[in-house]
């Protein structure tokens, strides 16, 4: 937010975390040109008349915090409702009952609007993954995830086949040395990006806490199904990149905000949960209502953990592109585990929840990955109102990962990427590609979603090691 800094705001009577992240974010956004002692003076008024302000649009929420209220309870209780929001479901007959049973119980929710599942569906904690809910004012963390912020990058490289025949070995050796998996730990060499100066780390104590640990993991990538590989996409033609239609080298990478994101999440699932008392089989949907002091520091900290991932995702490919000697041509890159205030066509202001589901308004672009062996898919938007525009994020979990270190061997797998011609560094049985439903049928699921514009085939893939 310029040049005021913590102390300053402190001294000028903004003491506590709300109002501070209050001024950081209305500041940053509508008042960054402003002087240190324009500012100031503003702000002291705000502070000395919070009445003179409370209805202003813009600065109105910080003089709320200096009017005396009537103390509000600490919790609530909300029973589901009889009549349910409108549910669309793609796919349906590959998504298990028990996906769609979370589902409606979210659907059941006094704070729901409308909703939809994706054909890559299965059964999460909270909203099922593949579930998109739209909310009336109100944000729920597990219709959020973990990983907030969990998204996809693919950038498109002028080369070809021959680049990974001739070059093999300098692909593996940079996806060694410039990719780090697991739940601890980051790269040897210190990653830098602006994300790490951001003023929301300085906004509440969680985030304070949090900004050494962002620092040491930037760039690097979580457990399960994350990757980091290259291949090559056939990207088609009329495309909306304004590509020549040909094959062309591909770096593609599927991570998320690490501990950042992780730590949120948990914090705030807390808080929503011990604030909103729902029957059992709701609990987990708890929400944070968007007027409140808990609902403003989630979406400050929910929007700092999206552009946390974001960073670690434009880190990658930096380092992967500057050890190969390549340079890109567009890249393109999505969220899928995040929240969105948006607009139904009726006017209606909502927040979209997408778990583990891909953004697909009108010409907007995304990637939705397979497995290891099989296709990714380049895809762009049909704006679909029913899909809450939206479309899947993957070919979706066809086995938990139980079942699935249970049903392969290690020679299996290795039968299954040779034939396949990929080459895996690190990776384990629990992602093998039986384990994913079949991508192909995923994306005839949804063609009045999305339409394809590119096929990517992996060649050598990078995960962690289990």
């Amino acid at each position: 937010m310029g040049n005021l800094r913590t102390k300053e705001l402190s001294k000028l009577g903004y003491t506590d975390d709300r109002a501070r992240s209050l001024v950081i974010n209305i500041i940053s956004k509508h008042f960054k040109h402003h002087t240190k002692e324009q500012l100031t003076a503003m702000l002291t008024a705000i502070k000395e008349h919070p009445e003179q302000f409370i209805t202003d649009t813009i600065v109105g929420k910080i003089a709320e915090t200096f009017v005396d209220k009537e103390e509000e309870c600490h919790h609530q209780s909300f029973s589901l409702l009889q009549e349910k929001g409108q549910l669309h479901i793609y796919g349906g007959k590959e998504i298990e009952h028990s996906a769609k049973q979370q589902m409606e119980t979210a659907m059941s929710l006094p704070v729901t609007v409308q909703g939809a599942l994706m054909p890559d569906a299965h059964t999460g904690y909270g909203l099922p993954i593949g579930g998109v809910l739209a909310a009336n004012n109100a944000v729920i963390p597990y219709a959020v995830g973990v990983d907030i912020g969990c998204r996809m990058a693919l950038s498109i490289i002028d080369e070809g086949e021959s680049f990974l025949k001739r070059y093999s070995y300098q692909v593996k050796m940079a996806l060694k040395e410039c990719t780090h998996f697991g739940m601890e730990g980051g790269l040897e060499i210190k990653q830098e990006h602006p994300v790490l100066d951001h003023p929301a780390f300085h906004a509440t104590d969680l985030l304070r806490q949090l900004q050494s640990k962002a620092a040491r993991q930037l760039g690097s990538s979580g457990s399960g199904n994350h990757f980091v590989e290259l291949g090559i996409i056939t990207l088609s033609e009329d495309n909306s990149l304004g590509l020549p239609a040909k094959d062309y080298l591909a770096l593609l990478s599927h991570s998320g905000s690490r501990g950042l994101g992780a730590n949120i999440a948990q914090h705030y699932t807390a808080i929503a949960m011990d604030t909103c008392r729902l029957p059992r089989e709701a609990k987990q949907l708890a929400w944070l209502d968007m007027n409140s002091e808990a609902g403003q520091e989630y979406w400050l900290s929910m929007t700092l953990a999206g552009d946390y991932a974001k960073a670690c995702h434009d880190r990658i490919h930096i380092n992967m592109l500057k050890q190969l000697g390549l340079q890109r041509l567009v890249t393109v890159e999505n969220h899928h585990n995040f929240a969105w205030k948006d607009e139904l066509p009726d006017g209606r202001n909502v927040i979209i929840h997408r778990k583990g589901a891909t953004p697909a308004h009108k010409g907007e672009m995304g990637i939705i990955p397979g497995s290891m062996t099989t296709a990714a898919y380049l895809v762009s938007g049909k704006g679909v109102e029913h899909s809450l525009y939206s479309a899947s994020h993957g070919a979706g979990r066809a086995m938990s990962r139980k079942r699935a270190r249970e049903s392969m061997t290690v020679s299996g797998l290795k039968k299954m990427l040779a034939t396949a011609g990929v080459t895996l560094i690190g990776g384990s049985v629990e992602e093998n590609p039986l384990a994913y439903k079949d991508i192909e049928q995923v994306i005839a699921a949804q063609q009045e979603l999305v339409a394809v514009e590119g096929r990517f085939m992996p060649r050598i893939v990078r995960m962690h090691k289990e």
